[in-house]
C-alpha cells in the first residue's frame, strides 16, 4: 500500500467568494505581458504542430510527463503536448518516456501559453488537468485554476476537458465555475485502466478516493 497524505483544508464547502471571483475573471480578461521565452517557445510549438498536422491533445500541469506518454498511447491519432512549469519535473521525463513520435513534454508557463494558443486559434480535441496543485487553504482560491485569471483562457481552448483530483471539493468548485460560464461539468468514474500519473498511482495505492470531472467545452448548457 502507498502512503500519501490526505488533503486537509479549512474549507468545508464551496468558497464563499467563488462566484464573485469567477465572474470578475470572466468579465475582465487577463492582459499581463508575455515573457520573451514564452513567445519563443510558442513559435517552436506552433511549428511542430503545423508540421505534423494531426489533432492536438493538451496535458497541462503534466509533471514528469508519465501522463503525456500514456495519453500519446491513448490518442495515436493525435499529437499530445505535455506542459509543466517545473524544469526539475520535466527533466525526469526520460524515466517515463514512451517509444512514440506523437508527443512532447516541455517546460512552459501556462499563464502565457494558454493565452497565446487562444489568440492563435488553437483548438485541442482534448485537454487534461490531472491532479493539479489543489491549493487547499481558503486564502488560496485564486491560485486554483477555476479561481484564477486564466480560467477564461482554459474555457476558450475548448475540447473535451477532463480533470482528476483526490480532493473532491476542488472538482465541485470547478464544476460550479463551469456552470457560471455556461458549461456543464459532470462527475464520472475513473476508467478501469492503469493509472495515468504517478500521483494517481500513489493516491490509489494509499486507498484515497479519486475523482474525475469531464466537460465538453464545445457545448453550452
Amino acid at each position: 500500500m502507498g502512503n500519501s497524505r490526505i488533503i486537509e483544508s479549512n474549507q468545508t464547502g464551496l468558497h464563499d467568494n467563488l462566484e464573485s471571483t469567477v465572474r470578475r475573471h470572466l468579465a475582465h480578461p487577463f492582459r499581463a505581458p508575455y515573457a520573451d521565452h514564452s513567445l519563443a517557445l510558442f513559435d517552436a510549438l506552433k511549428a511542430w504542430k503545423e508540421a505534423d498536422g494531426r489533432p492536438l491533445v493538451l496535458d497541462s500541469c503534466c509533471g514528469v510527463g508519465e501522463s503525456t506518454a500514456n495519453l500519446a498511447r491513448r490518442h495515436p491519432e493525435a499529437i499530445v503536448l505535455g506542459l509543466d512549469k517545473s524544469a526539475a519535473r520535466v527533466e525526469k521525463h526520460d524515466h517515463y518516456k514512451a517509444e512514440s513520435d506523437n508527443y512532447r513534454v516541455v517546460r512552459g508557463n501556462l499563464n502565457d501559453l494558454w493565452r497565446l494558443m487562444v489568440a492563435d486559434g488553437w483548438a485541442p480535441t482534448h485537454h487534461y488537468l490531472l491532479y493539479p496543485n489543489p491549493w487547499p487553504k481558503s486564502s488560496h482560491l485564486q491560485r486554483r485554476w477555476h479561481g484564477g485569471p486564466l480560467f477564461p483562457s482554459l474555457l476558450a481552448l475548448g475540447g473535451q476537458l477532463e480533470l482528476r483530483s483526490n480532493w473532491r471539493l476542488y472538482l465541485e468548485e470547478f464544476q460550479a465555475a463551469l456552470a457560471l460560464a455556461g458549461h456543464k461539468g459532470e462527475f464520472a468514474p475513473l476508467p478501469d485502466a492503469a493509472p495515468l500519473t504517478p500521483f494517481e498511482r500513489k493516491y490509489g495505492e494509499s486507498g484515497q478516493p479519486l475523482h474525475r470531472l469531464v466537460c465538453d467545452l464545445t457545448k453550452k448548457s
